[in-house]
């Protein structure tokens, strides 16, 4: 077929997908009135999930030429424009503009909505606490470093709940504006030397390290400091007008953090749900094992335990627990229910979908 009669096919396909964005577009703002009068929340992880699982599979069956990721992607701007439609979507993140944070959020809510930046943890927090954001967005866990004991710490007092999960491949890169064998000091985030330790060993050994509180910052202070570069996302190079001078420099090829989102209310059931929980031990003997008995007795799968400082009362701890299920289900419920026999205090923090697929970054 000549170009031009392609390039006028390109115009009509267009136009009918401009038709059928508005005419969805019509149809989510319907399901937006219904959720509104029945007082329910207007996003919904465990549908939107769903929805890109079912999509994935029909674009397979149908042999698209687009791959998986290309159709989350174009969805997920799509879900992004009618969530903008329906509210005025406030997300709060771990700031600044440019983190790893900041790149979870984009890839969970999607360019349309607004993005409010805070500087601390507890900022994340207490923004959605006081209703001034819907959702919050913070690190929980990263593949080689470890769990973000502020994050978990924060829960204790909070009236929030855990909503969905962001998985997310981090891909860190050296950026700077003078050659690499000019860098005298490296500035980045704590967990970023900590993931790019062998790599900095081998090639930047003696330059000088200096932690800063974000990739971000990192980026613009390497992008004003003579001898100086960062370590960080490709997005804080951009921002900050450096030059990405390696890529992918982390240690582990699939290192990956896993990120929470905050709201006020859990998610509904879908079926392969995840649960996070913290509780406190009574002090005696075989406290944890009468604890953890339940999860064992009704073949429910722990896949992570952490313990943390209660700060309330020396040599007291918080135990923190992710396990596989709902908490509306029949045999979860029987199970924390005798947890709580065992257990000086308690606390769902929430169920959500198990999501496992990475997004990149």
């Amino acid at each position: 077929m000549p170009l031009d009669d392609l390039r006028k096919k390109i115009d009509s396909l267009d136009s009918e997908l401009l038709r059928l964005l508005n005419e969805r577009a019509e149809v989510v703002h319907g399901i937006g009135e219904a959720k509104k009068q029945a007082g329910l929340m207007i996003y919904a992880p465990e549908r939107e999930e769903a929805l890109l699982q079912a999509l994935a599979r029909k674009n397979a069956a149908m042999q698209g030429r687009l791959p998986e990721k290309s159709v989350r992607a174009i969805y997920r701007e799509i879900m992004s424009a009618a969530l903008a439609l329906e509210d005025d979507l406030k997300i709060a993140y771990l700031g600044p503009e440019g983190t790893w944070t900041h790149q979870a959020a984009l890839n969970k809510f999607g360019r349309s909505v607004e993005y409010v930046p805070k500087p601390s943890f507890e900022d994340v927090f207490d923004e959605v606490a006081r209703r001034r954001a819907h959702y919050g967005v913070v690190p929980i866990e990263n593949s080689t470093e470890g769990a973000v004991n502020h994050t978990l710490d924060l829960f204790a007092d909070s009236p929030l709940k855990i909503c969905a999960q962001i998985l997310l491949r981090i891909e860190n890169c050296l950026m700077a504006n003078i050659p690499k064998e000019e860098i005298k000091v490296l500035y980045s985030h704590p967990q970023v030397f900590g993931q790019c330790r062998n790599w900095l060993h081998q090639n930047l050994p003696h330059a000088d390290r200096v932690e800063v509180s974000s990739t971000t910052k990192a980026a613009e202070i390497a992008a004003r400091t003579p001898h100086a570069a960062a370590l960080g996302g490709a997005l804080g190079a951009q921002l900050h007008g450096l030059t990405v001078l390696d890529k992918s420099i982390q240690d582990s090829a699939t290192n990956t953090t896993r990120f929470l989102v905050l709201s006020e209310a859990t998610c509904p059931p879908t079926g392969n749900d995840r649960t996070s929980l913290m509780f406190s031990l009574r002090n005696e003997p075989g406290a944890l094992f009468k604890a953890l008995t339940p999860f064992n007795e009704f073949h429910i799968n722990m896949s992570k335990i952490e313990s943390r400082p209660s700060k309330r009362r020396d040599w007291e701890y918080f135990f923190f627990v992710d396990i596989l299920g709902h908490c509306e289900d029949a045999a979860l419920m029987k199970a924390l229910g005798e947890l709580e026999q065992q257990c000086s205090f308690v606390k769902v923090l929430g169920s959500y979908p198990n999501t496992d697929t990475t997004a990149p970054p």
